[in-house]
């Protein structure tokens, strides 16, 4: 499908045509809650559904010239536009049961990790050419972050997905933190909630793992999309138009 927009990519940044890579391929992952699609059917009553889309969007394809340069032969002009967002996984579920996005989403993650160490081959203007990909999952709102990662809904104390702060912690400090939450950290805090090493009551584990409840299953990239951002915004409006 992108095969002429690659060879124009290489023509026009004066690459040979007949390089075979390694390709670079910068992959934005998308997930979101499509709300309520229940259609009536016949006379009976409205079945009430939900929907989730996965999706992706090559954001980007690079190559090293002669120069050993790192060029683009690609970039997604209008990366946030509907035309270029390619749907892969369109599920009947709510974006809230873990289980279900678990288990449906489990092998797409689970082929998406092992694409990360490979490389991937096809033929582009009648040679073999080698992709190598970077997934960045960006395009999730702060709902599913908390779902993907593990962490309680939005209700929780720890109001933040990007730090371990609490509503207290974050009223008293609205505009200066730091990212320090991960996915691997996530992991770990999963581990100890669910095997409670340290014989904690709930208040003691539950502090100790700052909010983590499920086990986190997609690696998501930190965001502005935060409600700890939205105060410290909000906070710094407010100071400007005073």
């Amino acid at each position: 499908e992108m095969e002429d927009d690659i060879l124009e990519g290489l023509r026009s940044q004066n690459v040979d045509e007949f390089v075979s890579g390694p390709f670079t391929v910068v992959i934005k992952e998308s997930c979101d809650g499509m709300g309520d699609v229940s259609e009536k059917h016949g006379c009976g009553p409205i079945v009430p559904e939900k929907a989730v889309r996965y999706s992706f969007t090559i954001m980007s394809i690079s190559v090293m010239n002669e120069d050993n340069e790192k060029v683009k032969v690609f970039e997604e002009m209008k990366p946030n536009s509907e035309l270029c967002c390619r749907p892969l996984c369109l599920m009947l579920a709510d974006e809230s049961d873990h289980e279900i996005l678990t288990a449906i989403l489990g092998p797409v993650i689970a082929e998406r990790e092992s694409m990360k160490t490979s490389d991937l081959i096809v033929e582009i203007g009648d040679l073999y050419r080698s992709f190598q990909f970077i997934f960045r999952g960006t395009g999730y709102d702060e709902k599913l972050v908390r779902e993907v990662e593990g962490l309680e809904a939005s209700g929780s104390i720890y109001v933040c997905t990007l730090c371990d702060s609490t509503r207290s912690e974050a009223s008293k400090n609205m505009v200066l933190h730091s990212i320090t939450r991960n996915h691997a950290e996530n992991l770990e805090r999963y581990e100890i909630w669910r095997s409670n090493p340290y014989h904690e009551t709930a208040d003691e584990l539950r502090d100790r793992v700052k909010g983590v409840s499920a086990k986190p299953f997609i690696e998501t990239q930190p965001s502005i999309d935060a409600l700890h951002c939205d105060i410290g915004n909000a906070a710094e409006f407010y100071r400007i138009f005073q």
